[in-house]
C-alpha cells in the first residue's frame, strides 16, 4: 500500500500497472480490496489506483462529516501528487457519489465515468430519515448494524454461493471506525443532486445496476438515464454487482473503456 498526507490525515491507496489510469472508488463500509479481482484483470493494460476513502480501510477521518466534496478534493490532491491529468472514474455506491462530485468539481480531469450500483440523484426525504435512524443505531451497536446492512446488500440467491465474499465484506465493514461510518452517512445524506451530469457531462458514461437492488431502485436509474447517452447494464442481482456478476461487469467495462 502507498500513502500520502491530506490535511494531516494519512490516505492509503494501491497503485499498480501501467497505461491510462483507472481510479476505483469503493462504497460505504468497504475498502480498496473490494476491487481486487477486477483490478487484477485490468492492470496489464491500465494503471490501477484503488483508494481507501476517508474513514474507511486504513485511511483516517477528517471530521464528523465527510461530504462527497471532501472525498473529491482528497482524490484531486492524490491525482496532483501522482501527476495524473485524465482518469477514468469507477465508483461503487458511495464511490459513485464521490465520482460525480469529482466530475462536477474537476471535469477536465475525467476521461470516463462509471457508476456501479449508484445514482446521480440526491437522497429523498425518506432516505435522509433512514440515514438519521442508521446513525442512531450505529452509535448504540455498530457491529450489529454492519452485519445486517452488508448481508442485505446481496440478493438472496447469492447468500450461499458468495458466503466467503459476504463474510469478507462483513469483516471489512467491522474494521471501519464508528467515526468513519457516521461521517459517511452524514455526508451521503446531504449530497447534491448531480443528475445534470448524466445529460451534459462531456465524457462517456456507464451505469451498472442490479434489478433487485434494495438501495438503488432500478426504476429510478431508468428514469435518470432517459434522454441521455449514458450506457446502461442491468443485472439480475442486488447491490453488489462487482461480486455477484464479476464476469459481466469486467466484460462490459473492458468494452466501454476502449471507446475513448
Amino acid at each position: 500500500m502507498n500513502t500520502f498526507i491530506y490535511k494531516n490525515t494519512t490516505i492509503h491507496y494501491k497503485d499498480s500497472g501501467k497505461g491510462n489510469a483507472l481510479i476505483f472508488l469503493h462504497g460505504f463500509l468497504e475498502d480498496h480490496t473490494m476491487w481486487k479481482n477486477l483490478a487484477t484483470s485490468f492492470e496489464t493494460k491500465y494503471r490501477i489506483i484503488s483508494v481507501d476513502l476517508l474513514g474507511h480501510g486504513q485511511s483516517g477521518c477528517l471530521g464528523y462529516i465527510h461530504t462527497m466534496e471532501d472525498h473529491a478534493d482528497m482524490l484531486f490532491s492524490l491525482l496532483t501528487e501522482l501527476r495524473l491529468r485524465k482518469v477514468s472514474l469507477i465508483g461503487h455506491s458511495m464511490g459513485g457519489y464521490i465520482a460525480l462530485a469529482f466530475a462536477e468539481l474537476y471535469p477536465d480531469y475525467v476521461r470516463n465515468l462509471v457508476l456501479i450500483n449508484s445514482s446521480a440523484r440526491a437522497d429523498s426525504e425518506e432516505r435522509k430519515n433512514n440515514r438519521d435512524r442508521a446513525i442512531e443505531v450505529v452509535k448504540r451497536n455498530s457491529d450489529a448494524f454492519i452485519k445486517m446492512a452488508i448481508s442485505n446488500l446481496f440478493l438472496s440467491e447469492f447468500q450461499e454461493t458468495l458466503k466467503k465474499e459476504i463474510e469478507e465484506s462483513i469483516a471489512t465493514g467491522l474494521r471501519t471506525p464508528v467515526q468513519g461510518i457516521i461521517a459517511s452517512l452524514e455526508g451521503m445524506k446531504i449530497r447534491e443532486d448531480r443528475e445534470v451530469l448524466l445529460h451534459f457531462g462531456p465524457y462517456p458514461k456507464l451505469m451498472i445496476n442490479g434489478i433487485h437492488d434494495t438501495v438503488i431502485a432500478i426504476d429510478d436509474i431508468k428514469d435518470q438515464t432517459v434522454g441521455t447517452e449514458v450506457e446502461t447494464l442491468f443485472l439480475n442481482g442486488g447491490h453488489m454487482s462487482v461480486l455477484e456478476h464479476p464476469n459481466e461487469v469486467q466484460n462490459t467495462l473492458s468494452v466501454f473503456l476502449k471507446k475513448k
